[in-house]
């Protein structure tokens, strides 16, 4: 080694899943929403002036904080934007997360949590889900320096209910409460009306998965006043121009649409009870999800088995070579057509095994 390689920061980055490329490819391995933005969003495109991209764009997004508050009724000044819900919780463990006591998450979760962790030197400790993947109340009642759960929680597609949350909340006031809610919207129970009760709460959502906005990337934080004032602080000692002007545009062009919104999600919905059924029947099991995603294991195939071949049928799935979930399959729920397919397939292969 050089010596001016000793001083390159090492870390093993997060991996997110694939992003294959193939013209008849079932892509169900990252959670993304099968069904286009709303109609808004497309108008929007079409008639965005493309002057203002040779412009900053407004560095607190006011367009998308504004509508952000009228469609959630709670004020501006409690809201932070950034680009997708992984810019937005960096800057929270950025900003919230500097006590030298050690964060606690679960250790079966978003695998960025760690990642961040470990870039932003923020000691923490993994608290360990129960044997059904459930998070246990309880293990969150001793000293630290701050909590991030995701409600639903990813892998394991599980949400705990709204008491179960202000528990964690009402007993770690003395430091900062993190529900990452990226797949709330498909049938979780939001933490949003904790806000008023608790200062140190803050709740973080996505448009990339219920608003099929991935490609966007917007994510927001609530919070208290003068948690966002930290935040945006912070922000602005980094980067103060983040979201761009065409997302910052279709953004509020897509909160608009509320009963669109609620179609898209009432499909993957419907769409995801019935794949429960017939994978059941197929030997499979798996927690009951509130996520646009289910958390199977087959009671006689390995998972890596059946990643494989359907990796060979251009059907991507996600699985994770980790211990305790290494014999499980992440499924995104795509359309009815995608998990027919998905369906036949595995039917197909069970079948002659």
């Amino acid at each position: 080694m050089q010596n001016w390689e000793k001083n390159l920061r090492e870390i093993t980055p997060y991996v997110p899943g694939e992003q294959p490329d193939f013209p008849d490819m079932i892509k169900l391995n990252t959670n993304e929403n099968p069904y286009p933005p709303a109609p808004g969003v497309a108008a929007m495109l079409k008639e965005m002036k493309t002057e203002k991209l040779s412009l900053y764009p407004n560095p607190c997004a006011k367009l998308l904080v504004n509508e952000l508050s009228a469609q959630y009724k709670i004020a501006p000044e409690r809201i932070f934007v950034g680009v997708g819900s992984d810019d937005v919780l960096g800057m929270i463990f950025m900003t919230c997360f500097c006590s030298d006591k050690p964060i606690l998450f679960p250790d079966i979760t978003y695998s960025f949590y760690d990642v961040w962790a470990k870039l932003f030197r923020v000691p923490y400790e993994t608290v360990p889900l129960d044997k059904e993947f459930r998070i246990r109340k309880e293990d969150y009642r001793k000293e630290n320096g701050g909590i991030i759960l995701a409600n639903p929680n990813a892998p394991t597609s599980i949400a705990e209910g709204l008491d179960f949350i202000e528990d964690i909340v009402q007993r770690n006031q003395d430091s900062v409460v993190v529900v990452d809610e990226a797949y709330i919207d498909f049938g979780g129970e939001s933490a949003l009306p904790l806000l008023d009760k608790y200062e140190n709460l803050l709740v973080v959502q996505t448009f990339s998965k219920s608003r099929s906005m991935a490609g966007m990337r917007i994510g927001y934080a609530f919070g208290s006043e003068r948690v966002i004032s930290a935040i945006y602080a912070v922000r602005n000692s980094y980067n103060s121009y983040t979201m761009n002007y065409p997302s910052i545009m279709c953004g509020a062009e897509a909160l608009k649409d509320r009963e669109y919104f609620e179609e898209c999600i009432g499909k993957v919905v419907a769409t995801r009870e019935r794949v429960k059924r017939e994978l059941r029947e197929l030997g499979f099991s798996f927690p009951d999800s509130k996520t646009n995603f289910l958390f199977v294991t087959h009671e006689s195939v390995p998972a890596e088995e059946l990643f494989t071949m359907l990796r060979e049928h251009h059907i991507f799935v996600r699985y994770f070579k980790t211990p305790r979930i290494d014999n499980y399959l992440r499924i995104t729920i795509g359309t009815d057509t995608q998990m027919n397919r998905l369906l036949e397939v595995l039917k197909g292969y069970l079948g002659k095994r």
